[in-house]
């Protein structure tokens, strides 16, 4: 099976999943939710060498069970990989390799491997989802890399693996891609963040006039920065506070902090004096999952 089947079966796959746990197909996708509502009981752990591992009905199942040290961002991918793996009605499954950008496009991929994979960037970045994000950020088609990462900070996914998917979207040339999956994420947070030095594997947020209502998914030391002329933060909860890179220079910026528990919403205003009322949104902590599902924020 090449790769191209291997999307056309799991994006029906994923509609299919969409419909049957009742999510929504134009926001962020809540794929700790899904598993519950699919039955799937989930447990997360440290795993050396290890993304996570699908248990089928066959064998105790249906469970999976993730690696814990994973970021928010790969533990999600990994966590619709698993239901992947159970929606398709696959046998038990270990993902073995903590290099997901070295396995991608190895042709001795098996079959139910591919699918899973497939069916994992299907289900994260259903295309009313990603088409929704794409008019907000850039009014359509991405023109800029940039772009393409804001799209994944909405969608709580990797980079490399939205850049790939918006190939299967067609909604980004091969060509274009190919060029974009080589840039480092690193220096597109560092552009967006107006050149700022950041904290260690932060995420950049961009908030604008179009975050009005909106909820950002953010991990502890992600900094969510306005691109709005002359705003401010006017209210700020607890778990987020003023920052700035050198501790002196002015920035309309805010970091997230532990302060904010998982799963836990804080609401934020900003001033934009060219606007007649204050923007309002909510932050959301999505970190790692640990221990058992009755235990996970949803």
């Amino acid at each position: 099976m090449n790769w191209a089947l291997a999307h056309r079966i799991a994006s029906i796959a994923a509609v299919q999943a969409h419909r049957d746990l009742g999510i929504d197909r134009t926001q962020y996708v809540h794929v700790h939710r899904a598993l519950q509502a699919a039955g799937v009981i989930g447990m997360a752990q440290p795993m050396p060498r290890l993304f996570g591992v699908y248990f089928s009905p066959a064998d105790s199942g249906p469970a999976v069970l993730l690696n814990a040290s994973l970021n928010a961002v790969t533990q999600r991918h990994t966590a619709a990989h698993e239901l992947g793996h159970h929606r398709l009605g696959h046998r038990t499954a270990a993902d073995e390799d903590l290099s997901p950008a070295l396995r991608w496009g190895n042709g001795s991929w098996p079959e139910e491997e591919k699918t899973a994979e497939a069916f994992a960037a299907w289900f994260l970045m259903p295309l009313p989802a990603v088409g929704a994000a794409l008019e907000r950020i850039c009014g359509g088609r991405p023109s800029s890399p940039e772009h393409v990462y804001r799209v994944a900070r909405e969608l709580g996914t990797s980079y490399a693996g939205t850049v790939r998917h918006l190939v299967n979207l067609r909604l980004l040339d091969a060509g274009r891609a190919g060029q974009w999956a080589k840039i480092p994420p690193a220096g597109l947070r560092g552009s967006l963040a107006g050149g700022a030095s950041l904290p260690a594997h932060a995420q950049v947020h961009v908030i604008t006039a179009a975050s009005e209502g909106r909820t950002v998914y953010a991990d502890a030391g992600d900094v969510l920065v306005l691109h709005l002329d002359n705003a401010v933060f006017e209210m700020l909860p607890k778990g987020l506070e003023l920052w700035t890179s050198d501790g002196e220079t002015p920035l309309a910026s805010a970091v997230v902090t532990d302060e904010l528990l998982p799963g836990e919403r804080g609401l934020v205003e900003v001033v934009v004096p060219s606007a007649g009322s204050a923007l309002r949104l909510a932050v959301v902590r999505e970190a790692p999952r640990a221990g058992v599902d009755e235990t996970w924020p949803l």
